[in-house]
């Protein structure tokens, strides 16, 4: 009887000990697996983030397996316990499909969450007022998002089927991608850009049109604002420009703008090499010196102001304006006036020119 007593006193002993134990191995393996896999106390020397590609209907088992391959988490069996408490807890959502940028310097519950919730990578990129699909081509290849002919390609086919109110029958979608900051993953291709663009110009561009009152459609003051912001380098000047071309649009005048000149033949003036007279007579759809009327596209993509401006032009009575080529210009009301400040702008330039030269001797 008393041997049987102190058998039960033994287990009822030991079994907490045992089991303390057991729990302190537990805790112990478990805050090892889920620890980062580098320790910043043990290196000066900061890891590199590595990027890893989850694709569509990919297991948590497998994203464990592909972790720990590549060196981001400690074990995928400490994975597979986190998924799985995951769905005994009932949590809304999964690992969700992209890429993501991933540290070692990471706990391994931070990088689940990270896929749980869909925090891929992402990168921006900027365009800036006036530009050109040229210049947007150029700037996507020369940052490494992908090639100019891409871009382009992608350009000239209006997605219409997502964007029915685009103008009908448009060789590319110049001057409908709106200029501005975007956020965009790493999958980004040339056909989500030119939707995120065209997006953006129907959430911002096309209210100023529906809530305006104005005699164009929407190619004709597209194209008409796409002039007023290469034209406008100063932002105070932009309702005068803006009231120039309205003025000689109605009194049946050319436009005579420059950059629908350069846009058609895919140049760019300066100070020191502006449009000869030959450019300005060579014959083109673009060119408004010799064509009256607006060009049969826009020529760049205009801003927020350049739009509202061409909507509603100010009341002035001027009919020209010439640069000065400090990004000002000479507004006149007559075409005596208009060649008196191209002749005096001249003389400017040449005193300039002849002062910097004296002093250069």
């Amino acid at each position: 009887m008393i041997q049987r007593v102190s058998k039960w006193l033994f287990y009822l002993l030991i079994f907490p000990v045992t089991l303390g134990i057991c729990g302190w191995q537990g805790w112990a393996w478990w805050s090892w697996a889920s620890a980062p896999v580098f320790s910043e106390t043990k290196s000066t020397e900061e890891p590199e983030s590595i990027k890893i590609e989850i694709p569509e209907g990919t297991s948590g088992q497998q994203i464990g397996q592909d972790l720990e391959s590549i060196g981001t988490i400690r074990s995928k069996t400490a994975w597979n316990l986190w998924t799985r408490w995951q769905s005994i807890q009932n949590r809304e959502g999964g690992f969700q499909a992209g890429t993501y940028e991933l540290s070692p310097t990471e706990p391994m519950v931070d990088i689940a969450n990270k896929i749980w919730q869909g925090q891929v990578v992402q990168q921006s990129f900027t365009i800036p007022e006036g530009w050109s699909l040229q210049q947007m081509a150029e700037y996507f290849e020369a940052e490494g998002f992908f090639s100019a002919e891409e871009f382009l390609k992608a350009a000239q086919q209006p997605p219409y089927d997502r964007h029915p109110w685009l103008p009908a029958n448009l060789p590319h979608v110049e001057g409908f991608l709106y200029p501005d900051t975007y956020q965009v993953t790493a999958e980004v291709n040339p056909t989500t850009v030119v939707d995120q663009m065209l997006s953006r110009f129907e959430q911002v561009a096309l209210p100023i049109y529906q809530q305006g009152q104005s005699d164009y459609n929407l190619l004709d003051w597209v194209t008409l604002s796409s002039i007023v912001e290469k034209e406008a380098v100063v932002s105070t000047e932009r309702d005068q420009i803006a009231s120039v071309f309205a003025r000689r649009l109605r009194e049946g005048m050319t436009l005579g703008a420059d950059p629908t000149v350069e846009y058609g033949l895919g140049i760019r003036q300066t100070q020191e090499n502006p449009l000869t007279y030959a450019q300005v007579n060579t014959p083109s759809p673009y060119n408004t010196y010799i064509n009256p009327g607006l060009p049969p596209t826009p020529i760049a993509s205009p801003g927020q102001a350049s739009l509202a401006a061409s909507l509603n032009p100010a009341d002035t009575e001027y009919l020209y304006f010439v640069a000065r080529y400090d990004g000002t210009h000479v507004f006149s009301r007559t075409l005596a006036e208009h060649e008196a400040a191209q002749v005096a702008i001249r003389d400017e330039i040449a005193a300039e020119t002849n002062a910097d030269t004296q002093t250069a001797n």
